[in-house]
């Protein structure tokens, strides 16, 4: 698809023009709500639902026990889905290449946090490891409330950042741009521009690279067309194989 870049460039300059400053500081909390400087998005948190999570992060520990693991997937439902629709894909590419994926649908940037300090990390040497987290700490819960303001998701991810670079101090961190998601219009769309802008500052030149390839998922009109990703959110087997096109040369290169 050939791709025009227009439509992003003019979303996150009309969010940083015509956003309310409410969405980049905590006001004052109401009564009830949580404290204004508490930015969940860096608190390590453990999930009780979906029921099966611990056990999740449990077996992940036991692949952590055994080792052997070249390249590293880190995430949420997106990554997780390369056990499902990006199976075969994956199969092709990365399973060669001794890869493990710890990637849980749902996760936040807490959650993968609180499953760093429990030890997934402990005794692997991966040579990479790809990186992509925080569109689930976009947009409201249930009741209204917003998840998380834009600092804070990008709070969040820079902790995760963080922490692999402390516990794999010599692995590479391939921090991929979270994917575009919804229409156009889509507030959690705008949201995702502008946290992608400023991770990208995360590169660093040696061990964390940055890569956006949000682009080859749309039409030159900004559309992610649900031949792709048929709820806007989530790729189909198409959609990994557009992800792995886009990203292979660049995880070539770093697993080198």
């Amino acid at each position: 698809m050939r791709k025009n870049h227009l439509p992003a460039l003019l979303t996150i300059s009309a969010l940083l023009i015509f956003t309310p400053s409410s969405l980049f500081a905590q006001e004052a909390a109401p009564a009830g709500a949580r404290p204004a400087s508490t930015n969940t998005a860096i608190l390590p948190a453990l999930r009780s639902t979906p029921t099966n999570w611990v056990a999740r992060h449990e077996g992940f520990l036991e692949i952590t026990r055994k080792g052997n693991v070249d390249l590293l997937f880190l995430g949420d439902s997106i990554t997780d889905g390369w056990r499902g629709r990006g199976s075969a894909v994956w199969n092709r590419f990365y399973a060669p290449r001794r890869a493990a994926n710890f990637g849980i649908g749902g996760d936040r940037t807490e959650h993968v946090l609180w499953r760093l300090n429990q030890g997934e990390l402990e005794g692997l040497k991966p040579k990479v490891v790809v990186l992509m987290i925080g569109t689930n700490n976009t947009g409201k819960e249930k009741d209204g409330r917003p998840r998380n303001t834009i600092p804070e998701i990008i709070e969040g991810v820079t902790a995760v950042v963080a922490e692999i670079r402390t516990r794999l101090p010599d692995s590479k961190i391939l921090l991929l741009g979270i994917f575009p998601r919804g229409n156009i219009d889509d507030p959690q769309r705008g949201q995702v521009a502008v946290i992608n802008t400023a991770l990208a500052k995360l590169d660093d030149g040696r061990k964390v690279k940055y890569l956006d390839i949000g682009p080859e998922f749309l039409e030159a009109d900004g559309t992610l067309p649900r031949s792709i990703m048929p709820d806007l959110l989530h790729p189909n087997e198409q959609g990994y194989q557009i992800w792995a096109a886009a990203m292979n040369p660049t995880l070539d290169a770093l697993m080198q």
